[in-house]
């Protein structure tokens, strides 16, 4: 997600500090070269060795005749992104009013100068976050084009935000974002039908196929709501599902107002009658199980012009019929394309899926995320035809 993207990571004197190292190493994994700035007060809480050792690179502590800061952020400058994380409630009101009296608060008003994109993860306790001082800067440095990363507000603190929702904004800042101004729908995972009170019928879907693709959507610059029965994650508005009948009503619902939707929940195809009560045990039993509707015929009679994009789940493990079963579907429901893959992925973090458009088809094998990225990427190209021809 950050191949090739060189982030000056700025550290500030907050108590969340002592995740620098971790958020360092987390930044490298996705791919990214890492460079360290520190206040003093910063240091007072993470040694600069332990930075140096999480980014293997020096460690700018103080501005020097060398200009560090022109060096990493400044016009042709070796950063694409400045991170600062942990951001104080000083740095921020400091960056607002253009006071440069640490290396943190240098860099960034370099970046602001230069156009170097500038994410902030403030970290702080709430009192703190919610002083009017405080929110007037945040808002202000943000109208200068400012990525705020929100904190977690619990037990009375603003704490920083996950390692997964910095670099998912690192991502979003440094990216050339071709879904900017997009509003994308993501179904994803399984649902689940209630036999009784403490029983569902349900499917294998682990939900991260569409949780790649939600993600890269957010990482190219769209406004993503996700809809499935799962946890909240930084980069989407969740709604919250769990039968196939709420995962409908939610997606119609979020489709009122979207640019794309991307059906990649393995929704299930039969519900039953709910027993008010637990069923008991050692008896035999016969469910009469009942159709579902078909998500992407429903919302495609409701919404006739939207872009929508389905997945297709065989056994068969023959790429021809995948293709053909997925060219029925998109034919059937006039969807831009279908993702066809095999069953045996459920629950992998690789995959083999074909790219199945009217007039061809690709093959693509690798990593759920990386499928993410070019299914978002496909999104992004049939939503800009779809400009070119308005």
């Amino acid at each position: 997600m950050l191949e090739g993207v060189n982030v000056a990571l700025g550290v500030t004197g907050s108590i969340a500090a002592v995740k620098t190292v971790e958020l360092a190493h987390e930044l490298r994994r996705h791919g990214a070269a890492v460079r360290g700035v520190m206040t003093d007060s910063a240091r007072g809480i993470v040694h600069p060795w332990a930075v140096e050792f999480a980014t293997d690179n020096d460690v700018v502590t103080e501005i020097t005749g060398s200009v560090e800061h022109v060096d990493l952020c400044g016009y042709d400058g070796w950063a694409d992104v400045f991170l600062i994380a942990p951001a104080t409630a000083n740095t921020v009101g400091k960056i607002a009013g253009a006071v440069d009296d640490t290396p943190v608060t240098t860099c960034a008003t370099t970046a602001l100068g230069a156009d170097t994109p500038i994410v902030v993860a403030p970290a702080m306790h709430e009192p703190m976050y919610d002083h009017p001082g405080v929110l007037e800067a945040i808002e202000t440095v943000e109208e200068w084009g400012v990525e705020f990363v929100d904190p977690r507000i619990e037990e009375g603190k603003a704490k920083i935000a996950s390692e997964e929702a910095i670099v998912c904004d690192v991502a979003r800042a440094a990216g050339d974002r071709p879904l900017e101004g997009e509003r994308v729908v993501v179904t994803s995972g399984a649902t689940s039908e209630s036999i009784d009170p403490v029983r569902v019928i349900t499917n294998r879907s682990s939900g991260k196929m569409g949780r790649a693709v939600a993600k890269a959507c957010y990482v190219r610059g769209a406004d993503v709501t996700l809809v499935h029965d799962g946890p909240d994650v930084p980069y989407a508005d969740v709604r919250q599902v769990e039968s196939a009948a709420e995962m409908l009503s939610a997606t119609r619902e979020a489709c009122a107002a979207a640019d794309a939707l991307v059906s990649a929940a393995a929704i299930g195809d039969y519900t039953v009658e709910e027993s008010d009560e637990k069923i008991r045990s050692g008896q035999r039993l016969t469910l009469e199980l009942e159709p579902t509707p078909k998500l992407i015929d429903e919302i495609r009679d409701e919404y006739p012009t939207l872009p929508i994009v389905g997945f297709k789940t065989e056994t068969s493990g023959d790429e021809p019929a995948m293709i053909d079963q997925a060219r029925k579907t998109l034919d059937r429901a006039d969807l831009a394309f279908v993702v066809a893959n095999d069953a045996s992925v459920m629950g992998a973090e690789a995959t083999t899926a074909l790219l199945v458009h009217a007039s061809d088809a690709a093959r693509y094998e690798g990593t759920k995320a990386g499928l993410g990225g070019e299914v978002a990427d496909s999104i992004a190209a049939v939503l800009g035809a779809d400009e070119t021809t308005d």
